[in-house]
């Protein structure tokens, strides 16, 4: 069974959109074709077997989006939706919750990983369930003063070990695992 991680751009004060819900430069190391982004985005690409997303990261296309990401998608909602194909994706409407879209998206990705891609509440929610193994941030090099914020009240403290940091042109990409609690 592959690994479950939560993997957002975040700017340095926090915030996963700015303060008019806009991705304000926060992925443009995404779309570097060069150097460690570009090797990190290959990363991704290869080990995710399947993605949960929360509805407003979906966005408002009844018939999907575009992604290179051609793996089954679970899409967190309340408004239950038929399945969709676009490209090489599916979409799946899931309404009962973060752990019916986690196994669901487990038996998608079979060994593969899934990725846990946001937006700000299915982040937090995730983080606050304890259902993550890993957490992945591209950290942008700059200050949004405002916007969604990827950390929330998520209640006691978490002990995180970190794994890897890789700076790029445009972000420093930081991985950590979560700790087990020690008694």
């Amino acid at each position: 069974m592959g690994k479950v991680f939560l993997d957002l751009a975040v700017s340095l004060d926090g915030f996963v959109s700015g303060p008019g819900g806009g991705d304000d430069g926060l992925h443009d190391w995404y779309f570097a074709e060069f150097g460690a982004a570009k090797d990190i985005k290959r990363e991704l690409l290869d080990r995710i077997g399947a993605m949960i997303l929360g509805h407003t990261a979906f966005g408002t296309a009844p018939d999907g989006f575009d992604t290179e990401y051609k793996v089954p998608h679970f899409i967190l909602t309340h408004t239950s939706l038929p399945g969709v194909e676009r490209g090489g994706a599916t979409f799946t409407f899931v309404t009962d919750g973060v752990e019916s879209a986690l196994a669901q998206a487990r038996t998608a990705a079979g060994e593969k990983d899934i990725c846990v891609a946001g937006g700000a509440q299915t982040a937090q929610a995730f983080l606050k369930s304890g259902l993550l193994d890993e957490l992945q941030l591209h950290v942008a090099p700059f200050l949004l003063g405002g916007g969604l914020r990827l950390f929330g009240d998520l209640g006691e403290m978490t002990r995180l070990e970190r794994v890897r940091v890789v700076e790029s042109a445009h972000a420093t990409h930081l991985t950590y695992q979560f700790k087990e609690e020690q008694t």
